[in-house]
């Protein structure tokens, strides 16, 4: 009935149309009556617009690639398991994220722990979507250079994070 295309779009915009439809129901709520259900619908258009808000970075980030491997985020440890090779890093441990894309396209995010080796993860493994909400916590983070990494096309190594104090790992 739908078409795959249509159906890819509408998962990856998923948060942003929710948040929309919470704040037009919150404003309508706002507009047609008054008392409880008019506080209900404010907190209801605060809610819609922070989840809109983020689900347009979500969506914005979200990438169509397809790698081998499934990310996983458990407990503030970011998993990767490749078929060749994988490993593990804490967000405590970890020294540098960095995002390399190819003059052929592929992309992957390197993770440099302060001691042991990098986890390289491929942009579009499955799973990967969750590095930007899982990395938020980090010192100094910056969500909108990991955006701005998915969405450019040029080749290249870029350094978004490093921790303070750490050595050049390049």
């Amino acid at each position: 009935m739908i078409r795959p295309e249509a159906t890819a779009t509408i998962l990856r915009w998923r948060e942003a149309v929710l948040g929309g439809a919470a704040i037009l129901w919150g404003g309508w709520l706002v507009a047609a009556s008054s008392g409880l259900p008019a506080l209900f619908g404010i907190a209801l258009v605060l809610v819609g617009a922070v989840l809109a808000l983020s689900g347009v970075r979500h969506a914005r980030f979200r990438t169509e690639a397809e790698a081998p491997g499934i990310v996983e985020v458990v407990e503030g440890r970011i998993t990767y398991l490749g078929p060749v090779m994988g490993g593990t890093v804490a967000l405590d441990e970890l020294a540098e994220l960095a995002f390399r894309r190819s003059s052929g396209g592929e992309a992957f995010w390197r993770l440099t722990p302060l001691s042991g080796a990098a986890v390289f993860i491929p942009e579009g493994a499955k799973g990967a979507e969750a590095l930007l909400d899982a990395l938020a916590p980090l010192p100094g983070f910056d969500g909108g250079a990991m955006v701005r990494a998915v969405q450019g096309r040029t080749p290249g190594l870029a350094i978004l994070w490093r921790r303070r104090g750490a050595a050049a790992l390049t």
